[in-house]
């Protein structure tokens, strides 16, 4: 379970209106503001017989005081700018940042999790910024009932506390420096311990701690640094935790026996990428090679009923594939090396996109052509008898509501529960948590916000949320091999927001998909504005579910589009590699090409485009500006990557092979150039104007604040300047990820940016 909120209660002021006054003086016009000018400290660098000056390295020299002087002035210098280019639009971001806590639910907890005897869940208390983790005996109150009634878990009629906090995150802030976010959390199968990690980040790393549920206290051991994975062995009585070597590449595995002063043990130290296989039963029985892989793959394996499966995307034969695929093999075997057997045959139009196994069910999320579905069939597969299509199982669909973006397995413990979660998201409806129960095809909404009120509606039935929930509003029965397109049933808004799908041909002809989002019966096309998003990195998905945040866009009549260019994740591992390292200019072409569709079909006024990227997606946006920058009126720049010549050469921050493998192996020719090319900071184009941008940057991100400083600079050196359009820098000390109310006011001030450069 991963859940972080923070949301302070929303304040409203009362105002005395005076009927006798005398009128208010016009205040005089604020003077304009003056971008900041950062120093230039010209610097040579030279590789592959490529030179190339940088004027702004220093700002990333860490190590010299007098540098870091320098970049705390002008740092002063770039807030100050902020706040005074953005002076004359305090009312509207005072009002819309209102709009935006005001739909941050007060009360809030986690659905309740089912596993053995407890409910384990999460809430926030009043007044405070971090969640607490709970349990309760289900066997105590049969229907589960929100944190206040009664109160703290107090139960009025036996006089009992039926309420147990297992870990409050508010005191974990403390232990961490002022800053509580956790990575992983598992409770032990005897639910006696939990172990779970903890980011440090004055060393930047996960630190491991497991605390005794009973006595609420942290065990003196296994306590270590940089863990990146964790598993209960020996029914709770041993932990397996995987650390990672300084460039955040897992490669130990220890043994901790809980209660024991021995030292942990280590089990293996990987030199290679090949799989092992470890008693949980009996950890120190010695690990079997299970899989090997000369290429870089992806791989997971599940244990059911003496057959081990393994769900990959590993080359066959040594050709590529496009997708993920199931193989088996039973966990008692006298061939060595160990074979697979493939399982279900490859349908390029029923693609098995994640795979989550029960004791006697296989719950599958799969793409038909372009469209999310999620099934299941009953276990045991027909191993041995030779792969199958897919369609030839007794597939059970499951109900989602129309226009499903992505769907998220949820934290399933109980092996034998025939109940599954999982989280559907779309662009016009709020995430929704369901439990699905395969054997009987009856669903449940377990929780979901409802933005048409501004406030939670949190579903709670009996006995539990793994056992098939009841509730008089929630509860439907879908019929065996149907998918039901009752929306009334889901907290959908697509009443009032249109969702539309188009393919833009890019400019080789390939189509991309590209969604876009707006308010019904709004302001005329030719008027509206909108903003359009891409990420193209990874092989991610883009991330297109509904945000409450643009719902103060929406509402104002803005388009809210989304271009899920080659790069990006859910159209097959081809799509992914299409748009990395020397194709990465397949991404951006992609992007312009989706921004120039939505002017020519006049979906967006040509004047009102803005361009909006995060992280990766940074990169992707900023590339397209230089390329285009009279395509966009403005352009939002969250935490982005802006710098990859001078990052991926010289890293001062770790970088991993995951990094290389997708923007180019510096020592490689072709990949260094082709960075070179599509740099956003190596090609800021002389002499033309810009739009408007709002970079936002935190000193805590991964791609270190001097990408966005050094860009800031550059475009405000080679530009033309135009008061109408500023380069505007913000800078955060906090990790506003993990933060719900700092997200809305980041947001805000987004907002509230585009309104003013776009909308005047």
């Amino acid at each position: 379970m991963h859940f972080l909120f923070r949301f302070p209660a929303v304040t409203c002021r009362n105002y005395l209106l005076l009927r006798h006054y005398k009128a208010a003086k016009k205040p005089p016009p604020l003077p304009t503001a003056t971008p900041p000018k950062a120093p230039k400290k010209p610097h040579n660098f030279s590789f592959h017989e490529v030179t190339w000056e940088d004027p702004y390295s220093w700002m990333s020299n860490l190590n010299d005081k007098v540098a870091m002087r320098h970049m705390d002035v002008y740092m002063e210098q770039e807030e100050k700018y902020t706040e005074a280019v953005m002076s004359d639009s305090e009312r509207i971001l005072n009002k819309i940042h209102f709009e935006m806590a005001s739909r941050i639910p007060f009360e809030l907890s986690t659905p309740p999790l089912r596993w053995g005897p407890w409910l384990y869940y999460r809430r926030v208390e009043e007044g405070k910024p971090y969640p607490v983790l709970c349990r309760r005996l289900a066997s105590l109150n049969d229907d589960f009932i929100s944190h206040k009634y009664p109160p703290a878990g107090f139960d009025f009629t036996t006089g009992k506390t039926i309420e147990q906090k297992l870990v409050d995150y508010n005191q974990e802030a403390e232990r961490f420096g002022g800053y509580a976010y956790e990575e992983l959390s598992e409770v032990s199968p005897n639910h006696q311990f939990l172990a779970y990690t903890m980011y440090d980040k004055d060393n930047g790393y996960f630190k491991l701690s497991v605390r005794n549920l009973n006595s609420g206290s942290l065990c003196s051991k296994p306590q270590a640094d940089r863990v990146s994975n964790l598993a209960w062995a020996k029914d709770g009585q041993a932990l397996l935790y995987v650390v990672t070597d300084q460039k955040m590449r897992p490669y130990q595995i220890y043994y901790s026996l809980i209660g024991s002063t021995d030292e942990d043990v280590l089990l293996l130290e990987e030199s290679d990428e090949n799989v092992f296989l470890i008693n949980a039963a009996d950890p120190l029985s010695g690990l079997q090679l299970v899989w090997e892989c000369e290429a870089i793959a992806h791989g997971v394996i599940e244990h059911h009923r003496g057959y081990l499966y393994l769900f990959t995307d590993a080359p066959k034969g040594g050709l590529p594939v496009d997708c993920h695929y199931l193989l088996c093999s039973p966990v008692e075997t006298h061939s060595n090396p160990r074979k697979w057997e493939e399982v279900i045959i490859d349908d390029s139009d029923l693609v098995i996109e994640d795979v989550d196994f029960s004791d006697k069910y296989l719950a599958l999320i799969v793409r038909e052509n372009r469209n999310f579905q999620l099934c299941s069939v009953g276990l045991p597969l027909p191993f041995g008898k030779g792969p199958v299509k897919l369609r030839k199982l007794d597939l059970q669909y499951l109900s989602l509501p129309k226009h499903v973006c992505q769907i998220s397995p949820g934290p399933n413990y109980d092996f034998f529960s025939s109940v599954m979660r999982f989280i559907i998201s779309s662009p016009v409806m709020p995430d929704a948590v369901v439990d699905y129960d395969l054997a009987t095809c009856r669903w449940n909404i377990i929780q979901q916000q409802n933005m048409l009120h501004d406030r939670t509606r949190i579903l709670y039935g009996k006995n539990s949320a793994s056992v098939s929930v009841e509730s008089s509003n929630a509860k439907y029965s879908c019929p065996v091999n149907a998918n039901l397109e009752d929306d009334h049933l889901w907290n959908d808004l697509s009443e009032f927001y249109a969702c539309e799908q188009y393919f833009v041909p890019s400019f080789d002809g390939v189509p991309i998909p590209l969604t876009i989002v707006f308010a019904r019966d709004n302001k005329p096309k030719d008027e509206k504005p909108g903003i359009l998003h891409g990420h193209g990195a990874y092989g991610e998905l883009l991330d297109k579910r509904w945000r409450s945040e643009f719902k103060s866009l929406l509402d104002r009549g803005w388009v809210i589009a989304y271009a899920d260019v080659r790069g990006g994740g859910g159209y097959g591992k081809k799509w992914h590699h299409d748009g990395r390292q020397t194709k990465k200019h397949n991404s951006i072409n992609d992007y312009i090409s989706c921004a120039k569709f939505l002017i020519e079909k006049d979906i967006v006024n040509e004047n009102k485009l803005a361009a909006w990227g995060y992280s990766a997606g940074g990169l992707l946006v900023a590339a397209a500006v230089n390329r285009f920058p009279d395509l966009f009126r403005a352009a939002v720049l969250k935490v982005p990557f802006l710098d990859p010549t001078n990052t991926l050469l010289y890293p001062i921050l770790p970088l991993v092979a995951d990094d290389y493998e997708e923007f180019g192996y510096p020592g490689d020719l072709d990949d260094f150039l082709a960075i070179q090319e599509y740099s956003p900071y190596d090609n800021v184009q002389k002499d033309v104007f810009y739009p408007a941008v709002l970079v936002s940057s935190s000193f805590n991100t991964r791609f270190g604040v001097w990408e966005a400083a050094k860009w800031v600079a550059r475009v405000r050196d080679l530009s033309i300047y135009d008061p109408k359009r500023p380069i505007l820098l913000n800078l955060t000390t906090d990790i506003v990820e993990e933060n719900r109310y700092l997200q809305s006011k980041e947001s805000a001030l987004e907002v509230a940016f585009l309104i003013k450069t776009v909308e005047s």
